[in-house]
């Protein structure tokens, strides 16, 4: 597969406990969407701390081994793969931020 040099990253924010519909983890989900819509590639980033809307802290500290801890799934592709991808993930969701912005793609692949 090739990618375009101007391409989107998405990000999409949400807790560590959120669900789909189909009560798979949220961040489940939405790989497996990426990866049925043909997307480039997706992974799933996982942080010790954070906060959201509700500024409710989310910690990894020793005494609480999860809190709902901050997960981001970062998607790039070609602007129009990731516009068809964006109601899909919108229907998937519930609370969550989403965002994209414009990134150059340097490297894709094995370089040959």
């Amino acid at each position: 597969m090739e990618l375009p040099s101007q391409c989107v990253l998405l990000r999409i924010f949400f807790g560590e406990d959120d669900r789909s519909a189909d009560g798979r983890p949220l961040h489940e989900a939405i790989v497996m969407k990426a990866r049925e819509a043909g997307m480039a590639g997706a992974t799933v980033l996982r942080g010790p701390l954070g906060f959201g809307r509700s500024s409710v802290l989310h910690t990894a500290k020793i005494l609480r081994l999860s809190q709902d801890l901050p997960i981001v799934v970062e998607i790039v592709d070609a602007p129009e793969k990731i516009d068809a991808l964006i109601p899909q993930l919108k229907a998937l969701t519930n609370s969550c931020l989403i965002t994209r912005e414009k990134v150059e793609v340097i490297r894709y692949g094995d370089g040959d």
